[in-house]
C-alpha cells in the first residue's frame, strides 16, 4: 500500500489549500491509500522560525516525509511564490530528503498571473530536495474553488485536473490502481 503525505501549506484557517488537502485525503483514503496530512500552521511557529531541527513536531513531520512514497504539497500563492512558513518548513525537510518520492504540485492564486508560479517557484525547490519526479501541478484560481462548510469547484474542468494529476501521482508509485 502506497503512503502519501499531502503538506497543506496555507498559514490561515479555514482556507481553500485546507478544503483541497481534506478533498484529497478523502479521496486516497476511499481508494485505500495511508495517507497523512501535515498542516504547516500546526506546526510550532518558533521552531520554524528558528529552523529547530531537534523539535519533536518537526521530527515527526520528518518521519512521515521520509516514509512517504509520494508526496502532495497544497499552497497558496502569495506573490508569485508560496508562503514564507511553507518555506521555513521545506527548509527543514534534510538535504535529498525528497529522492525517490514523487511529488504533486497543487496551487491555489487570485489570479492567472501567479500560472507560472509552479514552474518558477515549486519545482525547482523540490528538485533541490531530491525529487527527480515532479508529477504536472494544478493551479487554480481563487474563485475556481470555494469552501464555506465543504469544498465546490466552480469550474467542473479543475477538479477533473485535480483528479487527472491525482491518478498520475499514483500511476508512478508502485503497483497502484488509479482513481474511478
Amino acid at each position: 500500500m502506497s503512503n502519501i503525505v499531502i503538506i497543506s501549506g496555507s498559514p490561515s484557517q479555514p482556507s481553500r489549500s485546507s478544503a483541497i488537502s481534506s478533498y484529497l485525503e478523502n479521496i486516497l483514503v476511499t481508494e485505500g491509500k495511508r495517507v497523512n496530512t501535515i498542516h504547516i500552521r500546526d506546526l510550532p511557529a518558533e521552531d520554524l522560525l528558528f529552523a529547530n531541527f531537534n523539535s519533536s513536531e518537526i521530527k515527526k513531520a520528518q518521519s512521515l516525509i521520509q516514509q512517504a512514497q509520494g508526496v502532495i504539497v497544497v499552497s497558496p500563492v502569495y506573490k508569485a511564490s508560496y508562503p514564507g512558513v511553507l518555506k521555513a518548513f521545506l527548509d527543514l525537510i534534510p538535504e535529498k530528503g525528497l529522492v525517490n518520492k514523487v511529488v504533486l504540485p497543487v496551487v491555489t492564486g487570485g489570479t492567472f498571473s501567479h500560472l507560472l508560479s509552479i514552474e518558477y517557484a515549486f519545482n525547482p525547490v523540490f528538485s533541490v530536495l531530491g525529487s527527480q519526479e515532479i508529477v504536472n501541478g494544478v493551479y487554480m484560481v481563487d474563485s475556481q474553488v470555494s469552501y464555506k462548510e465543504q469544498l465546490a469547484f466552480a469550474d467542473p474542468e479543475i477538479e477533473q485536473r485535480l483528479k487527472a494529476a491525482l491518478n498520475n501521482l499514483l500511476n508512478k508509485l508502485p503497483r497502484e490502481e488509479t482513481i474511478k
